[in-house]
């Protein structure tokens, strides 16, 4: 079955995708509400800001990226139906998520954020497989950035929501309040969200031999353009995972703000314009792409080289509303890629392979950028804040070195950029 005789979504492939967005909008929410009330809990279960990496990243992203490889391939299965798997991963991380606010330590606290990975493993493989069976490859960038959306409108709300109950109701409330709807949601999507492979079809299909995991691997192997997005989405996800991760840390050390007004400052900042920027990105790729396919990987390098240098001129910034406007044009910029690049790997395999191509860009993506990104820039942090031995020999405190371990971990956008650069000499050849 290819894209373009794939059977439409019976509610409409506009209703798909944007159904979709807002499943993701949750996922994205409840990986990320850690973030703005790091600070509270690190205060109240008196962690480090190592800790806070482990919590927020490592321990998550272990789960969800080993999970994600078999979940793909069961997505991949011409008989699955990938809406009920979506509705059941839904469920269980949104559940898991209201959980982490009746956690009473750190252990607990860490193991219910094992929870929700291992609940959304399931998700955007499958997600990322049922858009592409629905949309043409001439604007599969475009669809694949407006799901992308959901990475900025789950900031936005977690952020913002999220800041604004824990400084009101503490920061238990906030995962309460904010995971429960999700369970919901997941009956809606159950009930409202249709398998492309209809019943008939797949009832009559024939399958194709049945693959192993390692099999399916070494197929990925030969194509060099599909390594080469992945460990530069990897390492771009390093720095935004990193970075979030203790932004709203930075504003109440340094800009004195209160926890509410870090959330609604940074919702609207890396949210509203994150998911400009991501929308822009699919729409300027799939139109530069009509020309020269290269698009696909070089307006995803220049948005990244960008906002880096914003990025930085952002943290240094000794004024609030100066470093919230420039922060907020360097999330847009870097923001660019996630369209671009998702549908670059969606159109390197073949349809009955694109679930799992797509967990395994997300499980390095993941595994380096989830899981090493926050847990990295918690490490720097600490070293800067009280020093090292041997190599620095006094620390900056909480506030400066935090300031000096996002500026320092903005070079990793160097990687990144090497990568996209090498994936433009292939991606001409290895589309066709």
């Amino acid at each position: 079955m290819t894209s373009a005789s794939a059977p439409a979504v019976r509610t409409g492939t506009g209703f798909a995708v944007g159904l979709l967005t807002v499943v993701y909008t949750l996922n994205y929410l409840d990986r990320q509400i850690v973030n703005i009330v790091a600070e509270p809990i690190k205060n109240e279960l008196m962690l480090s800001d190592s800790q806070l990496g482990l919590m927020s990243g490592l321990a998550f992203a272990v789960f969800y990226t080993v999970l994600g490889i078999p979940l793909a391939k069961y997505a991949d299965a011409p008989k699955t139906n990938r809406p009920v798997l979506i509705s059941i991963c839904l469920a269980v991380w949104s559940a898991m998520t209201a959980v982490c606010g009746i956690a009473t330590s750190f252990t607990q606290l860490l193991l219910a954020r094992i929870g929700v990975g291992i609940g959304e493993a399931g998700c955007s493989p499958a997600a990322h497989s049922l858009i592409s069976d629905t949309v043409p490859r001439e604007k599969r960038a475009s669809a694949m950035a407006i799901y992308s959306m959901g990475i900025p409108f789950g900031k936005l709300f977690g952020l913002l929501i999220g800041g604004v109950v824990a400084h009101a109701l503490g920061w238990r409330m906030s995962f309460i309040l904010l995971g429960l709807p999700g369970v919901l949601l997941a009956l809606v999507t159950w009930r409202m969200l249709r398998e492309p492979r209809k019943e008939a079809d797949r009832a009559n299909l024939v399958a194709p031999p049945k693959q192993s995991i390692a099999t399916s691997l070494r197929r990925l192997l030969p194509i060099p353009t599909f390594w080469m997005v992945t460990f530069g989405g990897a390492f771009m996800s390093f720095l935004s995972y990193g970075q979030t991760a203790f932004l709203g840390s930075f504003f109440i050390r340094v800009h004195h703000v209160n926890v509410g007004q870090a959330g609604i400052m940074l919702g609207l900042a890396l949210g509203g314009a994150g998911a400009v920027g991501t929308w822009l990105g699919g729409r300027i790729a799939d139109r530069a792409a009509q020309k020269d396919k290269r698009a696909y990987v070089l307006v995803p390098l220049i948005a990244s080289l960008a906002g880096a240098v914003l990025f930085v001129t952002a943290v240094m910034s000794p004024s609030l509303w100066p470093a919230l406007l420039i922060l907020a044009a360097a999330t847009a910029l870097t923001s660019v890629w996630y369209g671009p690049i998702f549908a670059t790997v969606q159109s390197l395999v073949e349809p009955e392979q694109r679930a799992m191509a797509a967990a395994v860009h997300l499980f390095f993506i993941n595994l380096i950028g989830l899981g090493l990104g926050p847990l990295s820039f918690g490490i720097l942090s600490d070293a800067l804040n009280h020093g090292v031995p041997g190599l620095i020999p006094v620390g900056f405190g909480p506030a400066e070195g935090l300031r000096y371990a996002l500026t320092a971990g903005s070079l990793t956008t160097v990687v990144a950029i090497v990568f996209f650069l090498l994936s433009s000499r292939t991606i001409r050849a290895d589309l066709k």
